[in-house]
């Protein structure tokens, strides 16, 4: 993974934590602060509101369809540490201000915490969903 390795512990103490208690303890918020800085607050509301969804096709191919506080769905590739939303690239690409941005965030809290929505489709409407995606950023 390209996250810092304070990060990926940081995510699995708090799976550890909510596995042991469905909660997420005051010590590993204010640590989920520390270390995501603006993202923190609104990832988890994402999360909250169950707005993850694991895409998932045949082949074993996964990615993941956050709906977005505006109501833009997009698409985050956790494996490779991307999200189409426009902050990812300003932020964290362009800038490098932020590790990552909510919707990324919020990706990985879900499966820290079990929260993701699941999806199985084809690979077809797997590919249509990527081909979306370059249609929009193009």
């Amino acid at each position: 993974s390209t996250l810092p390795a304070v990060a990926e512990e940081l995510l699995r103490e708090i799976k550890k934590a909510f596995q042991e208690t469905s909660q997420v303890p005051d010590d590993l918020l204010l640590g989920l602060k520390f270390i995501f800085g603006p993202a923190a607050v609104p990832a988890l509301d994402l999360v909250d509101q169950r707005s993850v969804t694991q895409v998932r096709s045949p082949s074993g191919r996964t990615l993941y369809q956050v709906l977005g506080s505006s109501g833009k769905l997009y698409t985050c590739y956790s494996s490779c540490h991307f999200c189409t939303c426009p902050a990812f690239g300003f932020s964290v690409l362009q800038k490098s201000e932020s590790l990552l941005c909510k919707h990324i965030l919020a990706v990985y809290l879900s499966q820290a915490m079990g929260a993701c929505q699941e999806l199985a489709v084809s690979e077809e409407q797997l590919t249509n969903i990527l081909l979306a995606e370059e249609e929009d950023e193009g």
